[in-house]
C-alpha cells in the first residue's frame, strides 16, 4: 500500500481490534471460538446428545487430520460437556443453537496435550482447529 507508516501502523492496529472482536472467549478455558453461522432453536448443554459435522486441522501445519463430510465418513455424535471428547470441543461446543457453525482454535493443553495423536498426524503440542456445525440435538433436527 502507498501510504504514510503511521497510517499502515493505524490500519494494522484496527485491523487486529477486529480481529479479536470475532473471537470469543470461554471462561476457564484458552480455547477460543469464532461463529460462521448462527443458529436458532434447541441449544447444546452439559448431557445433551450432539450430531455435529466436523473438520479439524492441525493449526501449525494446516493440515486436515479428520472431517465427517470426507467419502465414508458420517456426522459424528457425542454426549456434550461430560468429558467424553477433548476440552476444547467438550466446552467449546456448549451454547450451540442447532444449525449453527463454530470454529473452534484449541491449544494442545485442551485438544491431546504433550503426546499428540501420531495416528492421525497431530504432533505433541498441536494446536487444533475445527470447523462443527450442529445438526441434531436430543433428536431434534432442523
Amino acid at each position: 500500500l502507498a501510504m504514510p507508516l503511521q497510517q499502515k501502523l493505524s490500519l494494522l492496529l484496527v485491523l487486529v481490534a477486529l480481529a479479536s472482536v470475532f473471537a470469543v472467549d470461554i471462561p476457564g478455558l484458552k480455547t477460543t471460538y469464532e461463529v460462521v453461522k448462527e443458529g436458532s432453536g434447541a441449544t447444546v448443554s452439559k448431557g445433551s446428545t450432539v450430531t455435529v459435522h466436523a473438520t479439524g486441522t492441525v493449526k501449525q501445519t494446516g493440515k486436515k487430520f479428520w472431517s465427517t463430510k470426507d467419502s465414508g465418513q458420517q456426522p459424528f455424535t457425542y454426549q456434550a460437556g461430560v468429558g467424553k471428547v477433548i476440552t476444547g470441543w467438550d466446552n467449546g461446543c456448549l451454547g450451540m443453537a442447532l444449525g449453527e457453525i463454530r470454529k473452534l482454535d484449541i491449544p494442545a493443553e485442551e485438544g491431546y496435550g504433550k503426546r499428540g495423536f501420531p495416528a492421525w498426524g497431530i504432533p505433541a503440542d498441536g494446536g487444533l482447529l475445527f470447523e462443527i456445525e450442529v445438526l441434531k440435538i436430543d433428536g431434534k433436527e432442523l
